[in-house]
């Protein structure tokens, strides 16, 4: 087990993220509702998608497993991409994506990795919410 990163500057971080998240005014919460109704239908939605590719897919169950994690790093380059767009980093291309085409190829990414999670295990929601509080804690506690 690794011991938390305890250096003043990590510590200042963590204060400055606990402040900031608690100055989020709740009707600028409030406002976002239809977010919490997108949430209640995800995994179930992630699971649809699940069993969609399992009956389309012509590999064995093995062969589906890697490729959909190996997806997880075509999405990611995809965001390269964008993000390459909207820099206009290649003087040939100029400016060939948004910031919108960014958020797309970001969610790509989440959904990719969440459809990958649920294929290699059927308790994904459970292993994601267990992630997500791990990180949480480590990273919001002061």
């Amino acid at each position: 087990m690794t011991e938390p990163n305890t250096s003043p500057h990590t510590s200042h971080t963590r204060a400055r993220v606990t402040a900031n998240l608690r100055r989020i005014p709740p009707a600028h919460l409030a406002r976002h509702d239809h977010g919490a109704h997108h949430m209640e239908h995800l995994w179930p939605t992630i699971d649809r998608l699940v069993r969609w590719l399992d009956t389309e897919t012509e590999t064995t169950p093995e062969v589906a497993r890697l490729l959909r994690v190996l997806k997880i790093s075509e999405e990611a380059g995809e965001v390269a991409e964008a993000i390459h767009g909207v820099s206009r980093s290649n003087p040939r291309k100029g400016a060939s994506h948004t910031w919108q085409d960014v958020e797309k190829e970001l969610c790509d990414v989440i959904l990719t990795s969440m459809v990958a999670l649920r294929t290699i295990t059927p308790d994904a929601e459970k292993v994601f919410a267990e992630r997500l509080d791990h990180i949480a804690e480590r990273s919001l506690t002061p």
